[in-house]
């Protein structure tokens, strides 16, 4: 069945016809053009599709896109602003935690969801954040380093 939804993606309403049964990630990138979002396994244990709903780090090809409806959408092409990079996506880079970039935006995002919540975190808890994302390139070393040089610089 289809129904007329409307989502708020990047801070801007977009209105979408959809079947009830679309996931999020299909929209995202089949009707919205928003391919940063990647799929990788199709069933939640890659975090390759991660984007944030609501501040909270969510697989979209877990989620039906009609459940989105009402609740604040980010995607990797809204996370920076324009002429600015995010800190997250800067640190990514100056640390060489992007390799193929495969794995970058949910990596990214969910990162940024997790120093929301954790502004100063310890190695460990750098690890444990990103345990749900999976990296075939760069062995999580750099990873963990970015994500703790944002947090320094939020000392």
């Amino acid at each position: 069945m289809k129904k007329d939804i409307v989502l708020k993606i990047n801070g801007e309403e977009r209105e979408v016809t959809v079947e009830s049964r679309q996931t999020l990630l299909d929209v995202l990138r089949n009707h919205l053009g928003l391919t940063g979002t990647k799929e990788g396994c199709g069933n939640g244990n890659c975090g390759t599709c991660t984007v944030l709903i609501d501040g909270k780090a969510v697989s979209s090809c877990l989620i039906f896109a009609v459940e989105t409806e009402g609740h604040e959408i980010l995607t990797i092409e809204g996370l920076a602003q324009p002429g600015k990079i995010h800190p997250v996506q800067k640190a990514f880079i100056e640390e060489g935690a992007i390799q193929c970039g495969f794995c970058s935006p949910g990596m990214i995002l969910t990162a940024k969801a997790f120093l929301d919540t954790n502004p100063h975190p310890t190695e460990a808890e750098a690890r444990q954040a990103i345990a749900g994302n999976l990296c075939r390139c760069t062995g999580y070393d750099k990873i963990v380093r970015a994500i703790l040089k944002v947090g320094a610089k939020t000392l």
